[in-house]
């Protein structure tokens, strides 16, 4: 016997739709969307819960006369060198490209389901779902097989991913890590310091992270970023940190910068370092860093021919 339910989209639109309690709630979804005039979707009960579109009406325990939601969002993509991943409107993933670039997730795409947000290294992927939990495909030798650290991964915001590692925060402001040791992938050194983690940055072979007290952790490849050491009485407070290839740049609240890793990818501001006041914003490019003053000049420092020296064009920039 069929059931009628009221989905409704978030525009307040609605539309009244019928299915067998032994059809699938993907039939129904379908339905819905058809007398909606709209694309895929996730269909949440009045719990806000996501529905499985693989599951029965009957299963679902979907009452007659119910009211479910339509959300639709949009597709968001997200690539490494070599492959696409495609979060589509209805929680599920699409994936293509070159199968060691993590293009072939069709060993994980049962547990693809209600995804959140996916990031990329280089040969691989890292989906959050719904509840928190992570799924990973592609390159296993690199981070693409998180199963030693999966009985962690639970609770997660977000995710931070270097060339060859991943590291995740977690609800409580913990980090897991998984991946390359030289890309970031073992953080136990530092593991015990990583509590109350507002936000992570990554580098090609490093991560960073601010603490909720302003301080900052990193771990990863020493010469490259992984090793904060030299600046670490300076790194207090800070607002943000941006990575280039091989250094960071941490932007403190009193508008000063401090930079450490590869000189050779602006880990050395030493030469700048005394126009480096009322900094607002600093960006990156892999060998450099630039930053923005309150005037809205522009100081410079890193690799010369790549960015790091914009003295050609300093009148200009003078201007703001």
């Amino acid at each position: 016997m069929p059931i009628s339910v009221t989905v409704g989209l978030l525009s307040g639109k609605e539309a009244t739709v019928q299915a067998g309690v032994d059809e699938e709630v993907g039939t129904l979804i379908r339905r819905a969307q058809t007398a909606l005039g709209v694309g895929r979707g996730r269909l949440l009960d009045a719990t806000g819960s996501v529905l499985d579109v693989r599951d029965s009406i009957k299963s679902a325990r979907l009452q007659d006369r119910g009211s479910l939601t339509l959300h639709i969002s949009r597709a968001q993509l997200r690539a490494t060198p070599g492959a696409f991943a495609a979060i589509l409107a209805d929680g599920s993933v699409a994936t293509w490209g070159a199968r060691h670039y993590g293009g072939d997730s069709s060993a994980v795409q049962e547990n693809l389901k209600n995804v959140q947000q996916i990031q990329a290294c280089e040969v691989a992927f890292a989906a959050i779902l719904g509840d928190g939990s992570v799924v990973t495909w592609g390159s296993a030798a690199c981070d693409g097989d998180s199963r030693a650290v999966q009985d962690q991964l639970k609770n997660l915001q977000q995710i931070q991913a270097s060339s060859g590692a991943f590291a995740a925060i977690l609800v409580d402001g913990s980090v897991v890590t998984w991946g390359v040791p030289t890309c970031g992938g073992d953080s136990s050194g530092v593991q015990d310091q990583l509590k109350n983690v507002q936000q992570i940055q990554a580098c090609e072979v490093a991560f960073a992270a601010i603490l909720g007290d302003g301080s900052v952790v990193t771990w990863g490849s020493a010469g490259c970023g992984g090793d904060s050491r030299a600046v670490q009485d300076k790194l207090k407070n800070v607002q943000q940190i941006q990575a280039s290839k091989g250094a960071f740049a941490a932007l403190l609240d009193d508008g000063s910068v401090a930079t450490w890793g590869s000189d050779g990818c602006g880990g050395d501001s030493s030469a700048v370092q005394d126009k480096l006041k009322n900094v607002q914003q600093v960006q990156a490019c892999e060998v450099a860093f630039a930053a923005i003053l309150g005037d809205g000049s522009v100081v410079a420092w890193g690799a010369p021919g790549y960015g790091g020296d914009s003295n050609a064009v300093q009148d200009p920039l003078g201007k703001g």
